[in-house]
């Protein structure tokens, strides 16, 4: 295992300085993230000739991504997805959050300036197997409306088995709503190679959660049967998303029942014919939102190298708690309380076929 860490700038009003950490396996996997936001600037992965390739949308500078972007590897957070109107209450007492995805007046992954937004405190980990960078920041009570002060620790990490782990831990000092993701689009043929259109999908997942026109859950859970989201044998996204409208990808889709909290199950698996890349996914969280960037036209995204970023470019898969759990009390809690420990963990591991 190598680590290198290289200065990268800083972030106007805020004092702390960013830097991008480079951690790479013997099997020639290299993962590039930074303090800005806990952001996965880059994986890079040899392919099944042994050429590499960088399977992540995403920017060459600091600059970049501070002046926008949609959420390319980012977390997100305090609340990951939607919360209707922006409003919850817990014990009676009522909070608004800021509405920030206009013209619908939804809360979205944390507000304007959520986790991603901010520059995070680190320490390190290094072992014969593996590298660890742990981000932690505190969110003091009233942050973008929510209640509570919540003390945060992001871990991402390489390993020599080819995985990249994604490790939320969190505790609070009044009851609160808490939803961490990882936000990384894929494209394993790599980043500027077109669309994901050929990717083979698999979900382990024969539920979700449908939404209305506003992107909230209507509260029912439905089979992905006979719909174009069924993804319960592997299928090459083009096949399916011509039975959905536009051929645009945002659900989530609910994981089949683990034995034990503790315990990770497989959420998806993923794979490019033409590369042999695969990847696996593995988490603790009861959902994954599959997004297949059918948006990324909506604006001038120019990533590395100078290559726009069209519709379909990259994909999502955000092992996650539902969308506007909060308001959903049948939905797996997102509530955390003091004296409790908010966990989830996620691997993504890489493998070629």
């Amino acid at each position: 295992m190598e680590l290198s860490i290289t200065p990268w700038g800083s972030v106007t009003g805020q004092d702390k300085a960013v830097q991008l950490f480079t951690l790479q396996n013997e099997n020639g996997i290299k993962i590039s993230v930074t303090n800005y936001g806990c952001i996965v600037t880059s994986i890079q992965i040899p392919d099944r000739n042994g050429k590499v390739e960088d399977v992540v949308l995403g920017y060459e500078s600091l600059e970049k991504y501070v002046a926008g972007s949609p959420f390319f590897g980012a977390i997100a957070g305090r609340y990951a997805n939607r919360i209707k109107n922006g409003k919850y209450s817990l014990d009676g007492q009522h909070f608004q959050l800021e509405t920030n995805e206009p013209p619908t007046t939804q809360h979205l992954h944390g507000g304007s300036k959520g986790f991603d937004k901010y520059v995070w405190d680190y320490s390190i980990e290094e072992t014969e197997t593996a590298i660890f960078i742990h981000f932690n920041r505190v969110s003091p009570d009233g942050e973008s409306g929510y209640g509570g002060t919540l003390n945060v620790v992001h871990s991402i990490g390489l390993d020599e088995n080819n995985q990249v782990h994604y490790n939320f831990r969190a505790s609070t000092d009044k009851p609160t709503v808490i939803n961490l993701v990882n936000h990384s689009y894929y494209n394993l043929a790599g980043h500027d190679s077109g669309t994901i259109d050929n990717h083979e999908l698999r979900l382990f997942c024969d539920y979700y959660t449908p939404v209305n026109d506003n992107m909230i859950p209507t509260g029912e859970i439905l089979s992905v049967k006979n719909s174009g989201l069924d993804f319960t044998s592997t299928t090459v996204i083009a096949e399916n998303k011509i039975n959905v409208e536009g051929g645009g990808y945002d659900h989530n889709f609910i994981l089949h029942q683990r034995k034990t909290e503790e315990e990770y199950a497989l959420a998806a698996e993923l794979y490019d014919p033409n590369s042999g890349r695969f990847m696996t996914v593995l988490t603790t969280q009861p959902a994954v939102q599959f997004y297949n960037g059918f948006k990324l036209s909506n604006k001038n995204w120019i990533g590395r190298n100078g290559y726009k970023y069209e519709a379909f470019s990259g994909m999502c898969l955000e092992t996650q708690h539902y969308a506007d759990s909060p308001n959903n009390p049948h939905f797996p809690t997102t509530r955390l309380n003091p004296n409790e420990v908010f966990e989830e963990k996620t691997i993504h591991r890489f493998s070629i076929r």
